[in-house]
């Protein structure tokens, strides 16, 4: 693994007074009220199991949480030194996870995902105010993945695909579906976190993407479909852009989360700035392809020694019993030696 990668400028000292900026802004007023998730659990609740050999020895990152069945999941990735794998947990209470399983793993015979697999979303209902239950395709669950070609923690240009299951534990992955090299300058360094939703009988499929180089930046676009086979991707990508210098994402607008709210529609995503924390963030629109940057923080970092000091990023949210649950990826410390693990914040004081 390279000395200089994704997670290694996710560290650093916090500057506070930033801004959010770049592109369009959003009005005043108070639309952003049903978002917000100001009352942190104080504890991880998935983390590195720290087990010798198992695929989360070393971290968890990108959670996906959804309703099935009668109870909650939430799909993740586990590290283990090599690379990504993607497991599923499940609750009963959205805060105690339990049956962690691995549900796609990596395939050395294979070019594409010989070292990582990360599923990072699976087609579910819109609703900003469900309980995020699964939606099926032709009686089949749908899921989006991304994968890094090389060894180490996200090396080398990633790729986005498509995966199939009949009972959310065996998935059947297709080839890649969007390549770096097929899109714009913005995304030619590799493709990253897919967030797949159906608006009528059109497939959008949100991602973020990095440009090439050492120093780079990540924004985030989109690809739609109607069959789920041929992609195009929006001519007004990114749609969420980098902000301008000293907002808290002028290096990266990455990990989208749409979702709908009484006609109008909100991303979540977190964002990179340049203090080198990283915090989610919110732009709203009135459609699933048009968003205005929200001129606030959803989820900041932590007070030194919380489950979040260095970072709280990497959103997926879910509506329970009239509150909403907002995960994400919280990591203290600082690289080499930060723990990285799933927390969840809501709408709710706990």
């Amino acid at each position: 693994m390279s000395g200089f990668n994704r997670r290694a400028v996710l560290g650093g000292a916090t500057a506070a007074g930033l801004l959010a900026g770049g592109g369009k802004v959003l009005a005043a007023g108070d639309p952003v009220a049903p978002y917000r998730t100001p009352f942190k659990h104080p504890e991880l609740v998935v983390g590195p199991s720290q087990i010798a050999g198992s695929f989360d020895e070393k971290s968890v990152d990108c959670p996906f949480v959804f309703s099935a069945n009668g109870r909650f999941y939430l799909t993740y990735v586990g590290f283990d030194g090599i690379g990504y794998q993607t497991a599923l947990a499940e609750s009963h209470d959205l805060v105690h996870w339990s049956n962690r399983r691995l549900i796609l793993e990596r395939d050395p015979a294979s070019a594409v995902t010989r070292y990582n697999v990360a599923m990072a979303s699976i087609l579910r209902e819109n609703a900003l105010e469900s309980p995020a239950r699964l939606i099926k395709v032709k009686g089949r669950y749908l899921g989006a993945w991304h994968a890094y070609p090389s060894a180490g923690y996200e090396e080398g240009p990633a790729v986005i695909g498509l995966a199939w299951s009949d009972d959310l534990l065996h998935w059947a992955r297709g080839d890649p579906i969007l390549l770096p090299q097929d899109g714009a300058e913005w995304e030619r360094g590799g493709l990253y976190k897919p967030y797949l939703i159906r608006v009528g009988d059109i497939y959008h499929l949100y991602y973020n993407a990095k440009t090439t180089g050492t120093s780079w930046k990540e924004q985030t676009g989109l690809a739609t479909s109607k069959d789920l086979k041929t992609w195009t991707r929006h001519p007004a990508s990114p749609l969420i852009r980098n902000g301008p210098a000293g907002s808290w994402d002028d290096r990266f607008a990455s990990d989208p989360v749409v979702v709908e709210h009484r006609g109008k529609w909100g991303m979540f995503y977190f964002g990179l700035s340049t203090d080198k924390r990283a915090r989610d963030l919110l732009a709203l629109g009135s459609s699933p392809t048009d968003f205005a940057k929200v001129p606030e923080i959803l989820v900041d970092v932590g007070p030194p020694g919380s489950v979040d000091d260095t970072y709280a990023h990497k959103p997926s949210v879910i509506f329970h019993k009239g509150d909403l649950y907002h995960f994400y990826c919280a990591v203290s410390g600082k690289w080499p030696n930060e723990v990285r693990g799933i927390a969840v914040a809501r709408s709710r004081a706990w």
